[in-house]
């Protein structure tokens, strides 16, 4: 099952604790200016343990730092990077929450749309039925985005669902990662 997590700092022991099919997102929206000697320290650490690095909201800064992708967020409908390079195996990848932010997705062309909330009782709450009918309206693949837990894992497959992305899942004790979801 591939996974995305979420991270707002470097933090070594929670990276140990992801297996290869986990691909970590430095999003850090409080920040003014990304730090690059940050990025570098956790691109060295992810490289190390075989996991994939992308950077949230700054595509320029994920080229030129050589890393394996970025994340557009759903408030982020600049098309600037479309007129950019990619090396090969760049991916990009987005969120969103509604029927305009998948269209305006699909037009930044992402390679897979988080679509959010799928469990996470927040202001962007869709529960299934609304995740169902929103990732059918999309020819991207779809990764499900908040509320993820151990609980409802198994309810993704239900979904057809292989993908997931959160930030609590992954922060909470989970099993070693030799051990079975």
């Amino acid at each position: 099952m591939k996974k995305y997590y979420f991270i707002n700092k470097f933090d070594a022991n929670n990276i140990d604790k992801q297996d290869k099919e986990t691909t970590i997102i430095f999003r850090d929206y409080s920040l003014k200016k990304t730090s690059q000697t940050l990025i570098l320290k956790i691109k060295k650490y992810c490289k190390r343990k075989s996991i994939k690095f992308y950077l949230s909201n700054n595509i320029k800064l994920a080229m030129k730092l050589n890393l394996d992708g970025a994340y557009i967020p759903s408030f982020n409908k600049s098309f600037n990077h479309l007129s950019y390079t990619y090396k090969t195996n760049f991916e990009i990848v987005g969120s969103a929450h509604n029927f305009k932010e998948i269209k305006t997705k699909e037009k930044q062309k992402v390679v897979k749309i988080f679509i959010s909330s799928l469990f996470k009782k927040n202001k962007n709450f869709l529960g299934i039925n609304k995740f169902k009918l929103l990732s059918k309206m999309t020819y991207k693949d779809v990764v499900i985005l908040g509320g993820v837990s151990k609980d409802n894992l198994k309810k993704l497959s239900l979904l057809n669902q292989n993908e997931f992305a959160g930030i609590s899942f992954f922060e909470k004790k989970r099993p070693h990662k030799g051990a079975l979801l």
